[in-house]
């Protein structure tokens, strides 16, 4: 059983007002009223009387029962006797009380009964207490109804806990900051992250005190050759989506928990530790030297089940991909003469292998063993802060025995450990470390409420040092939010897959995702359907499996045309036809032979290819950014020439259509992939262009009736002198025009796709369930 630590402080009598908002919620339940009860325990008899309020939006008659179940299964602190517990918990479980906090007149009614009850029983009021166990989009109303309806007189004391998230971005915590800060004052506001609130977390900056003399000499780039900050969960996001889906493994994690121990680690040390001005000033000056860092700096992943639980959760439909990383890996570097160079290695996940988390500063060996490389000074020099669980379970400081010997503090709350299991911790045995550890085990939430009352602000988030994380880490989560991540299967079945490796400063995995090919035959797995569709070949499925089958049948393709030939001519169409296919293959087919490959436009809108509306910027953006292609290999259309956009005179379909003529021989495509728009125009060949001037041209202009009205178009030559044309047509508001085209035989001038007819290649339709049933 987890207790809270006993601290010496000053204190003046009086009552304090504890109100839990959200108190019958998960994390109340879990939490919260363990460490308020055990707050109580430790303060009972010493000065101070309580009151305990559950606030939530239920009716009374309904909360109540709620709040009570809650309190009864409280655990007591093992320094009580059973006697003694019975006795104190039934004191807490008395002035224990739920209350509606709902309304303004909620909240009104909730000070009337708190200055009732201090005018009777002739007390002085020390101070209101507020956690607000609530979604933070709550906290400004919450914190305007205190604000207005709640405050203690001028001699007491209000202190307001806020839990994570504070914003997703720089520009929404500034404006929750805005709106807080008009309702609280800084001194009032206590912004929790749980890390700070763990033994080994708020050891490390009294360790690196006590130990300054050694540490001194060894802390900085001379000697130290990389330092990682992990956090591993075993668990999944499954029934916390709603909230996930939003935010993601950087900002749910890396953003506060990881930066917070990093800056521990590396911050100047405070001349005094108990100086929580100085010590904020400090962790400032070091997130201030952080190096920017963007998508070179980092990898993404996501666990495989995670889409699927999106679509369910969210209601979303079988086409739908979230972007959202549960897995990232990200390589952090110092600007200043200390720590410049040294990697900062911080990674976190969800449906990984083991339940870890651990900050370890691995140092540069300085032993060439001759003999012996067993012996412990030729093994590998480390200070672990490993906060739990993993193959040690309990939270330590673990120093190489090859280091030096460290400083016990004589506090008492520290211990030694010298009875050693037979494990191995990140490469060594334990019994080659000196290991320190807490004698009392204590919950992260117990702690930090203990400081709330004490009014210990070091160990809370400022709002300059969150504003100062949030501008560190916005710029990577802007660039990420469009960079696909990399799919894992979870647990031990990753294997090698989320290994990221550092080359230079730049990031990237080190090794190659495996593809699954779908085999002949096995489309049943897939439940995929094959048939025929206006006379040609025609596969079927859920629009996922679809996908996967489409970009299978590339693969074959590809490495077909380049066993013959050496390479493979790929053109893509515009729209929004071909999205979930460059998705899928710039997240699956890390093994797609891109080297030999020549990525092709079909069609173009006459927009510069740096803006959104440009189809190239849509293939670079969701494939060409994400792949290792030669620059060579890559065909725009000359849509902007001479600073102007599709003009006759420049030549522009002519440019391309010599370029084409120089690399594809005969001018056949391998591979042609379009859409159908709802009109059933294909490419940019709708059903007013006139073709019969051009009937040998392989690139024309043409114009769209929607905006943008100009356009540039591989011509129907082009595309029916193809090796293979795949037409992809997905979502239920397709099915009429499926229904439609195959009622037509032949071609039909309304639909100009009816025109898509290979002279000597095969035409396959990839139509959704969707498109096909409606």
């Amino acid at each position: 059983i987890l207790q809270c630590y006993n601290h010496e402080a000053t204190k003046s009598l009086g009552h304090v007002t504890v109100v839990v908002v959200g108190g019958t919620g998960d994390l109340a339940r879990k939490y919260l009223w363990q460490g308020f009860f055990q707050l109580y325990a430790d303060q009972v008899g010493k000065g101070h009387t309580f009151s305990f309020y559950g606030g939530g939006l239920s009716p009374t008659e309904k909360g109540t029962p709620l709040l009570f179940g809650i309190l009864k299964e409280l655990a007591c602190p093992p320094e009580l006797s059973v006697e003694r517990c019975d006795l104190v918990k039934d004191q807490f479980l008395h002035l224990s009380k739920y209350h509606q906090l709902k309304t303004t007149e909620d909240y009104e009614k909730l000070s009337q009964q708190i200055k009732q009850q201090l005018e009777q029983e002739g007390m002085v009021e020390a101070g209101r207490l507020f956690y607000l166990s609530v979604p933070a989009f709550a906290y400004a109303d919450i914190a305007e109804k205190i604000n207005n309806t709640c405050r203690p007189p001028s001699d007491a004391w209000l202190r307001v806990v806020l839990e994570k998230p504070f914003g997703h971005d720089l520009y929404s915590a500034q404006a929750l900051d805005k709106k807080l800060s008009g309702q609280l004052k800084e001194e009032e506001m206590y912004r929790i992250d749980h890390y700070l609130g763990k033994q080994v977390v708020s050891k490390i900056l009294p360790f690196r005190k006590e130990n300054k003399k050694l540490l001194d000499p060894i802390w900085n780039k001379h000697h130290i050759e990389r330092i990682e900050i992990v956090l591993k969960e075993t668990l999944d996001a499954k029934g916390r989506i709603q909230f996930y889906d939003q935010y993601g493994v950087i900002r749910d994690v890396l953003q506060n928990h990881l930066t917070e121990v990093m800056t521990l680690m590396l911050m100047n040390l405070p001349a005094n530790l108990s100086n929580s001005k100085e010590i904020l000033q400090n962790k400032l000056n070091f997130l201030a030297s952080l190096q920017h860092v963007d998508n070179s700096n980092a990898v993404v992943g996501q666990y495989q089940a995670y889409n699927e639980e999106v679509q369910e959760e969210l209601n979303k439909t079988k086409d739908y991909f979230s972007l959202t990383p549960t897995f990232a890996g990200v390589v952090v570097h110092v600007d200043n003469a200390q720590y410049e160079g040294i990697p900062i290695f911080m990674t976190s996940g969800k449906a990984l292998d083991e339940r870890v988390s651990y900050a370890r500063v691995l140092f540069k060996s300085d032993v060439f063993c001759v003999q012996d490389p067993n012996n412990v000074q030729c093994k590998s020099k480390q200070i672990i802060f490993y906060l739990g669980h993993g193959t040690l379970q309990y939270p330590a400081i673990l120093l190489s025995k090859n280091l030096f010997k460290p400083k016990l503090a004589s506090s008492g709350d520290w211990k030694e450990v010298t009875e050693y299991k037979d494990v191995n911790v990140l490469g060594l045995p334990l019994s080659d470390y000196y290991i320190q550890s807490p004698v009392t085990p204590r919950e992260a939430y117990c702690e930090l409420i203990s400081h709330v009352f004490f009014g210990r602000k070091d160990s809370f988030i400022s709002a300059e040092g969150l504003l100062a994380s949030w501008e560190f880490w916005t710029p990577l989560l802007e660039g990420l939010s469009r960079v696909f991540p990399r799919v894992y299967p979870g647990g031990v079945a990753n294997g090698n897959l989320l290994n990221f490796q550092l080359q230079g400063h730049q990031v990237a995995f080190s090794h190659e995702a495996v593809v699954n090919v779908i085999k002949p035959g096995a489309e049943d797995n897939f439940q995929v359907m094959q048939g025929k569709y206006r006379s040609s070949e025609m596969v079927s499925a859920w629009a996922q499996e679809l996908v996967e089958r489409l970009a299978s049948d590339l693969l074959l393709a590809a490495e077909e045309a380049i066993h013959e030939e050496g390479q493979f001519h790929l053109a893509l169409s515009g729209g929004s036809s071909p999205v979930a296919l460059l998705r899928a293959l710039a997240l699956n087919l890390y093994t797609f032979p891109w080297r030999n490959t020549h990525i092709w436009q079909v069609d173009e809108r006459c927009v510069p290819h740096t803006e959104s509306g440009s189809n190239f910027r849509s293939i670079h953006d969701l494939l060409l950014q994400h792949i290792r292609i030669p620059y060579f290999n890559i065909h725009p259309m000359p849509v902007h020439l001479t600073q102007r956009l599709c003009v006759e005179e420049d030549g522009g379909p002519t440019l391309y259509e010599k370029e084409i003529k120089k690399h594809v021989n005969g001018s056949s495509f391998h591979y042609i992939l379009i859409g159908v728009g709802q009109d059933g125009h294909t490419a940019s060949l709708f059903q007013d262009t006139k073709l019969e001037n051009d009937e040998e041209r392989l690139v024309i202009l043409t114009e769209s009736p929607i905006k943008p009205h100009q356009r540039m178009s591989l011509t129907f030559t082009a595309i029916n002198r193809a090796r293979r044309v795949g037409v992809l047509i997905m979502g239920k508001s397709k099915h009429e025009l499926v229904s439609q085209l195959s009622r037509i035989k032949g071609e039909s001038s309304k639909y100009p796709i009816t025109k898509v007819q290979p002279k000597s290649g095969t035409l396959i339709w990839y139509i959704d369930y969707d498109a096909l049933l409606g």
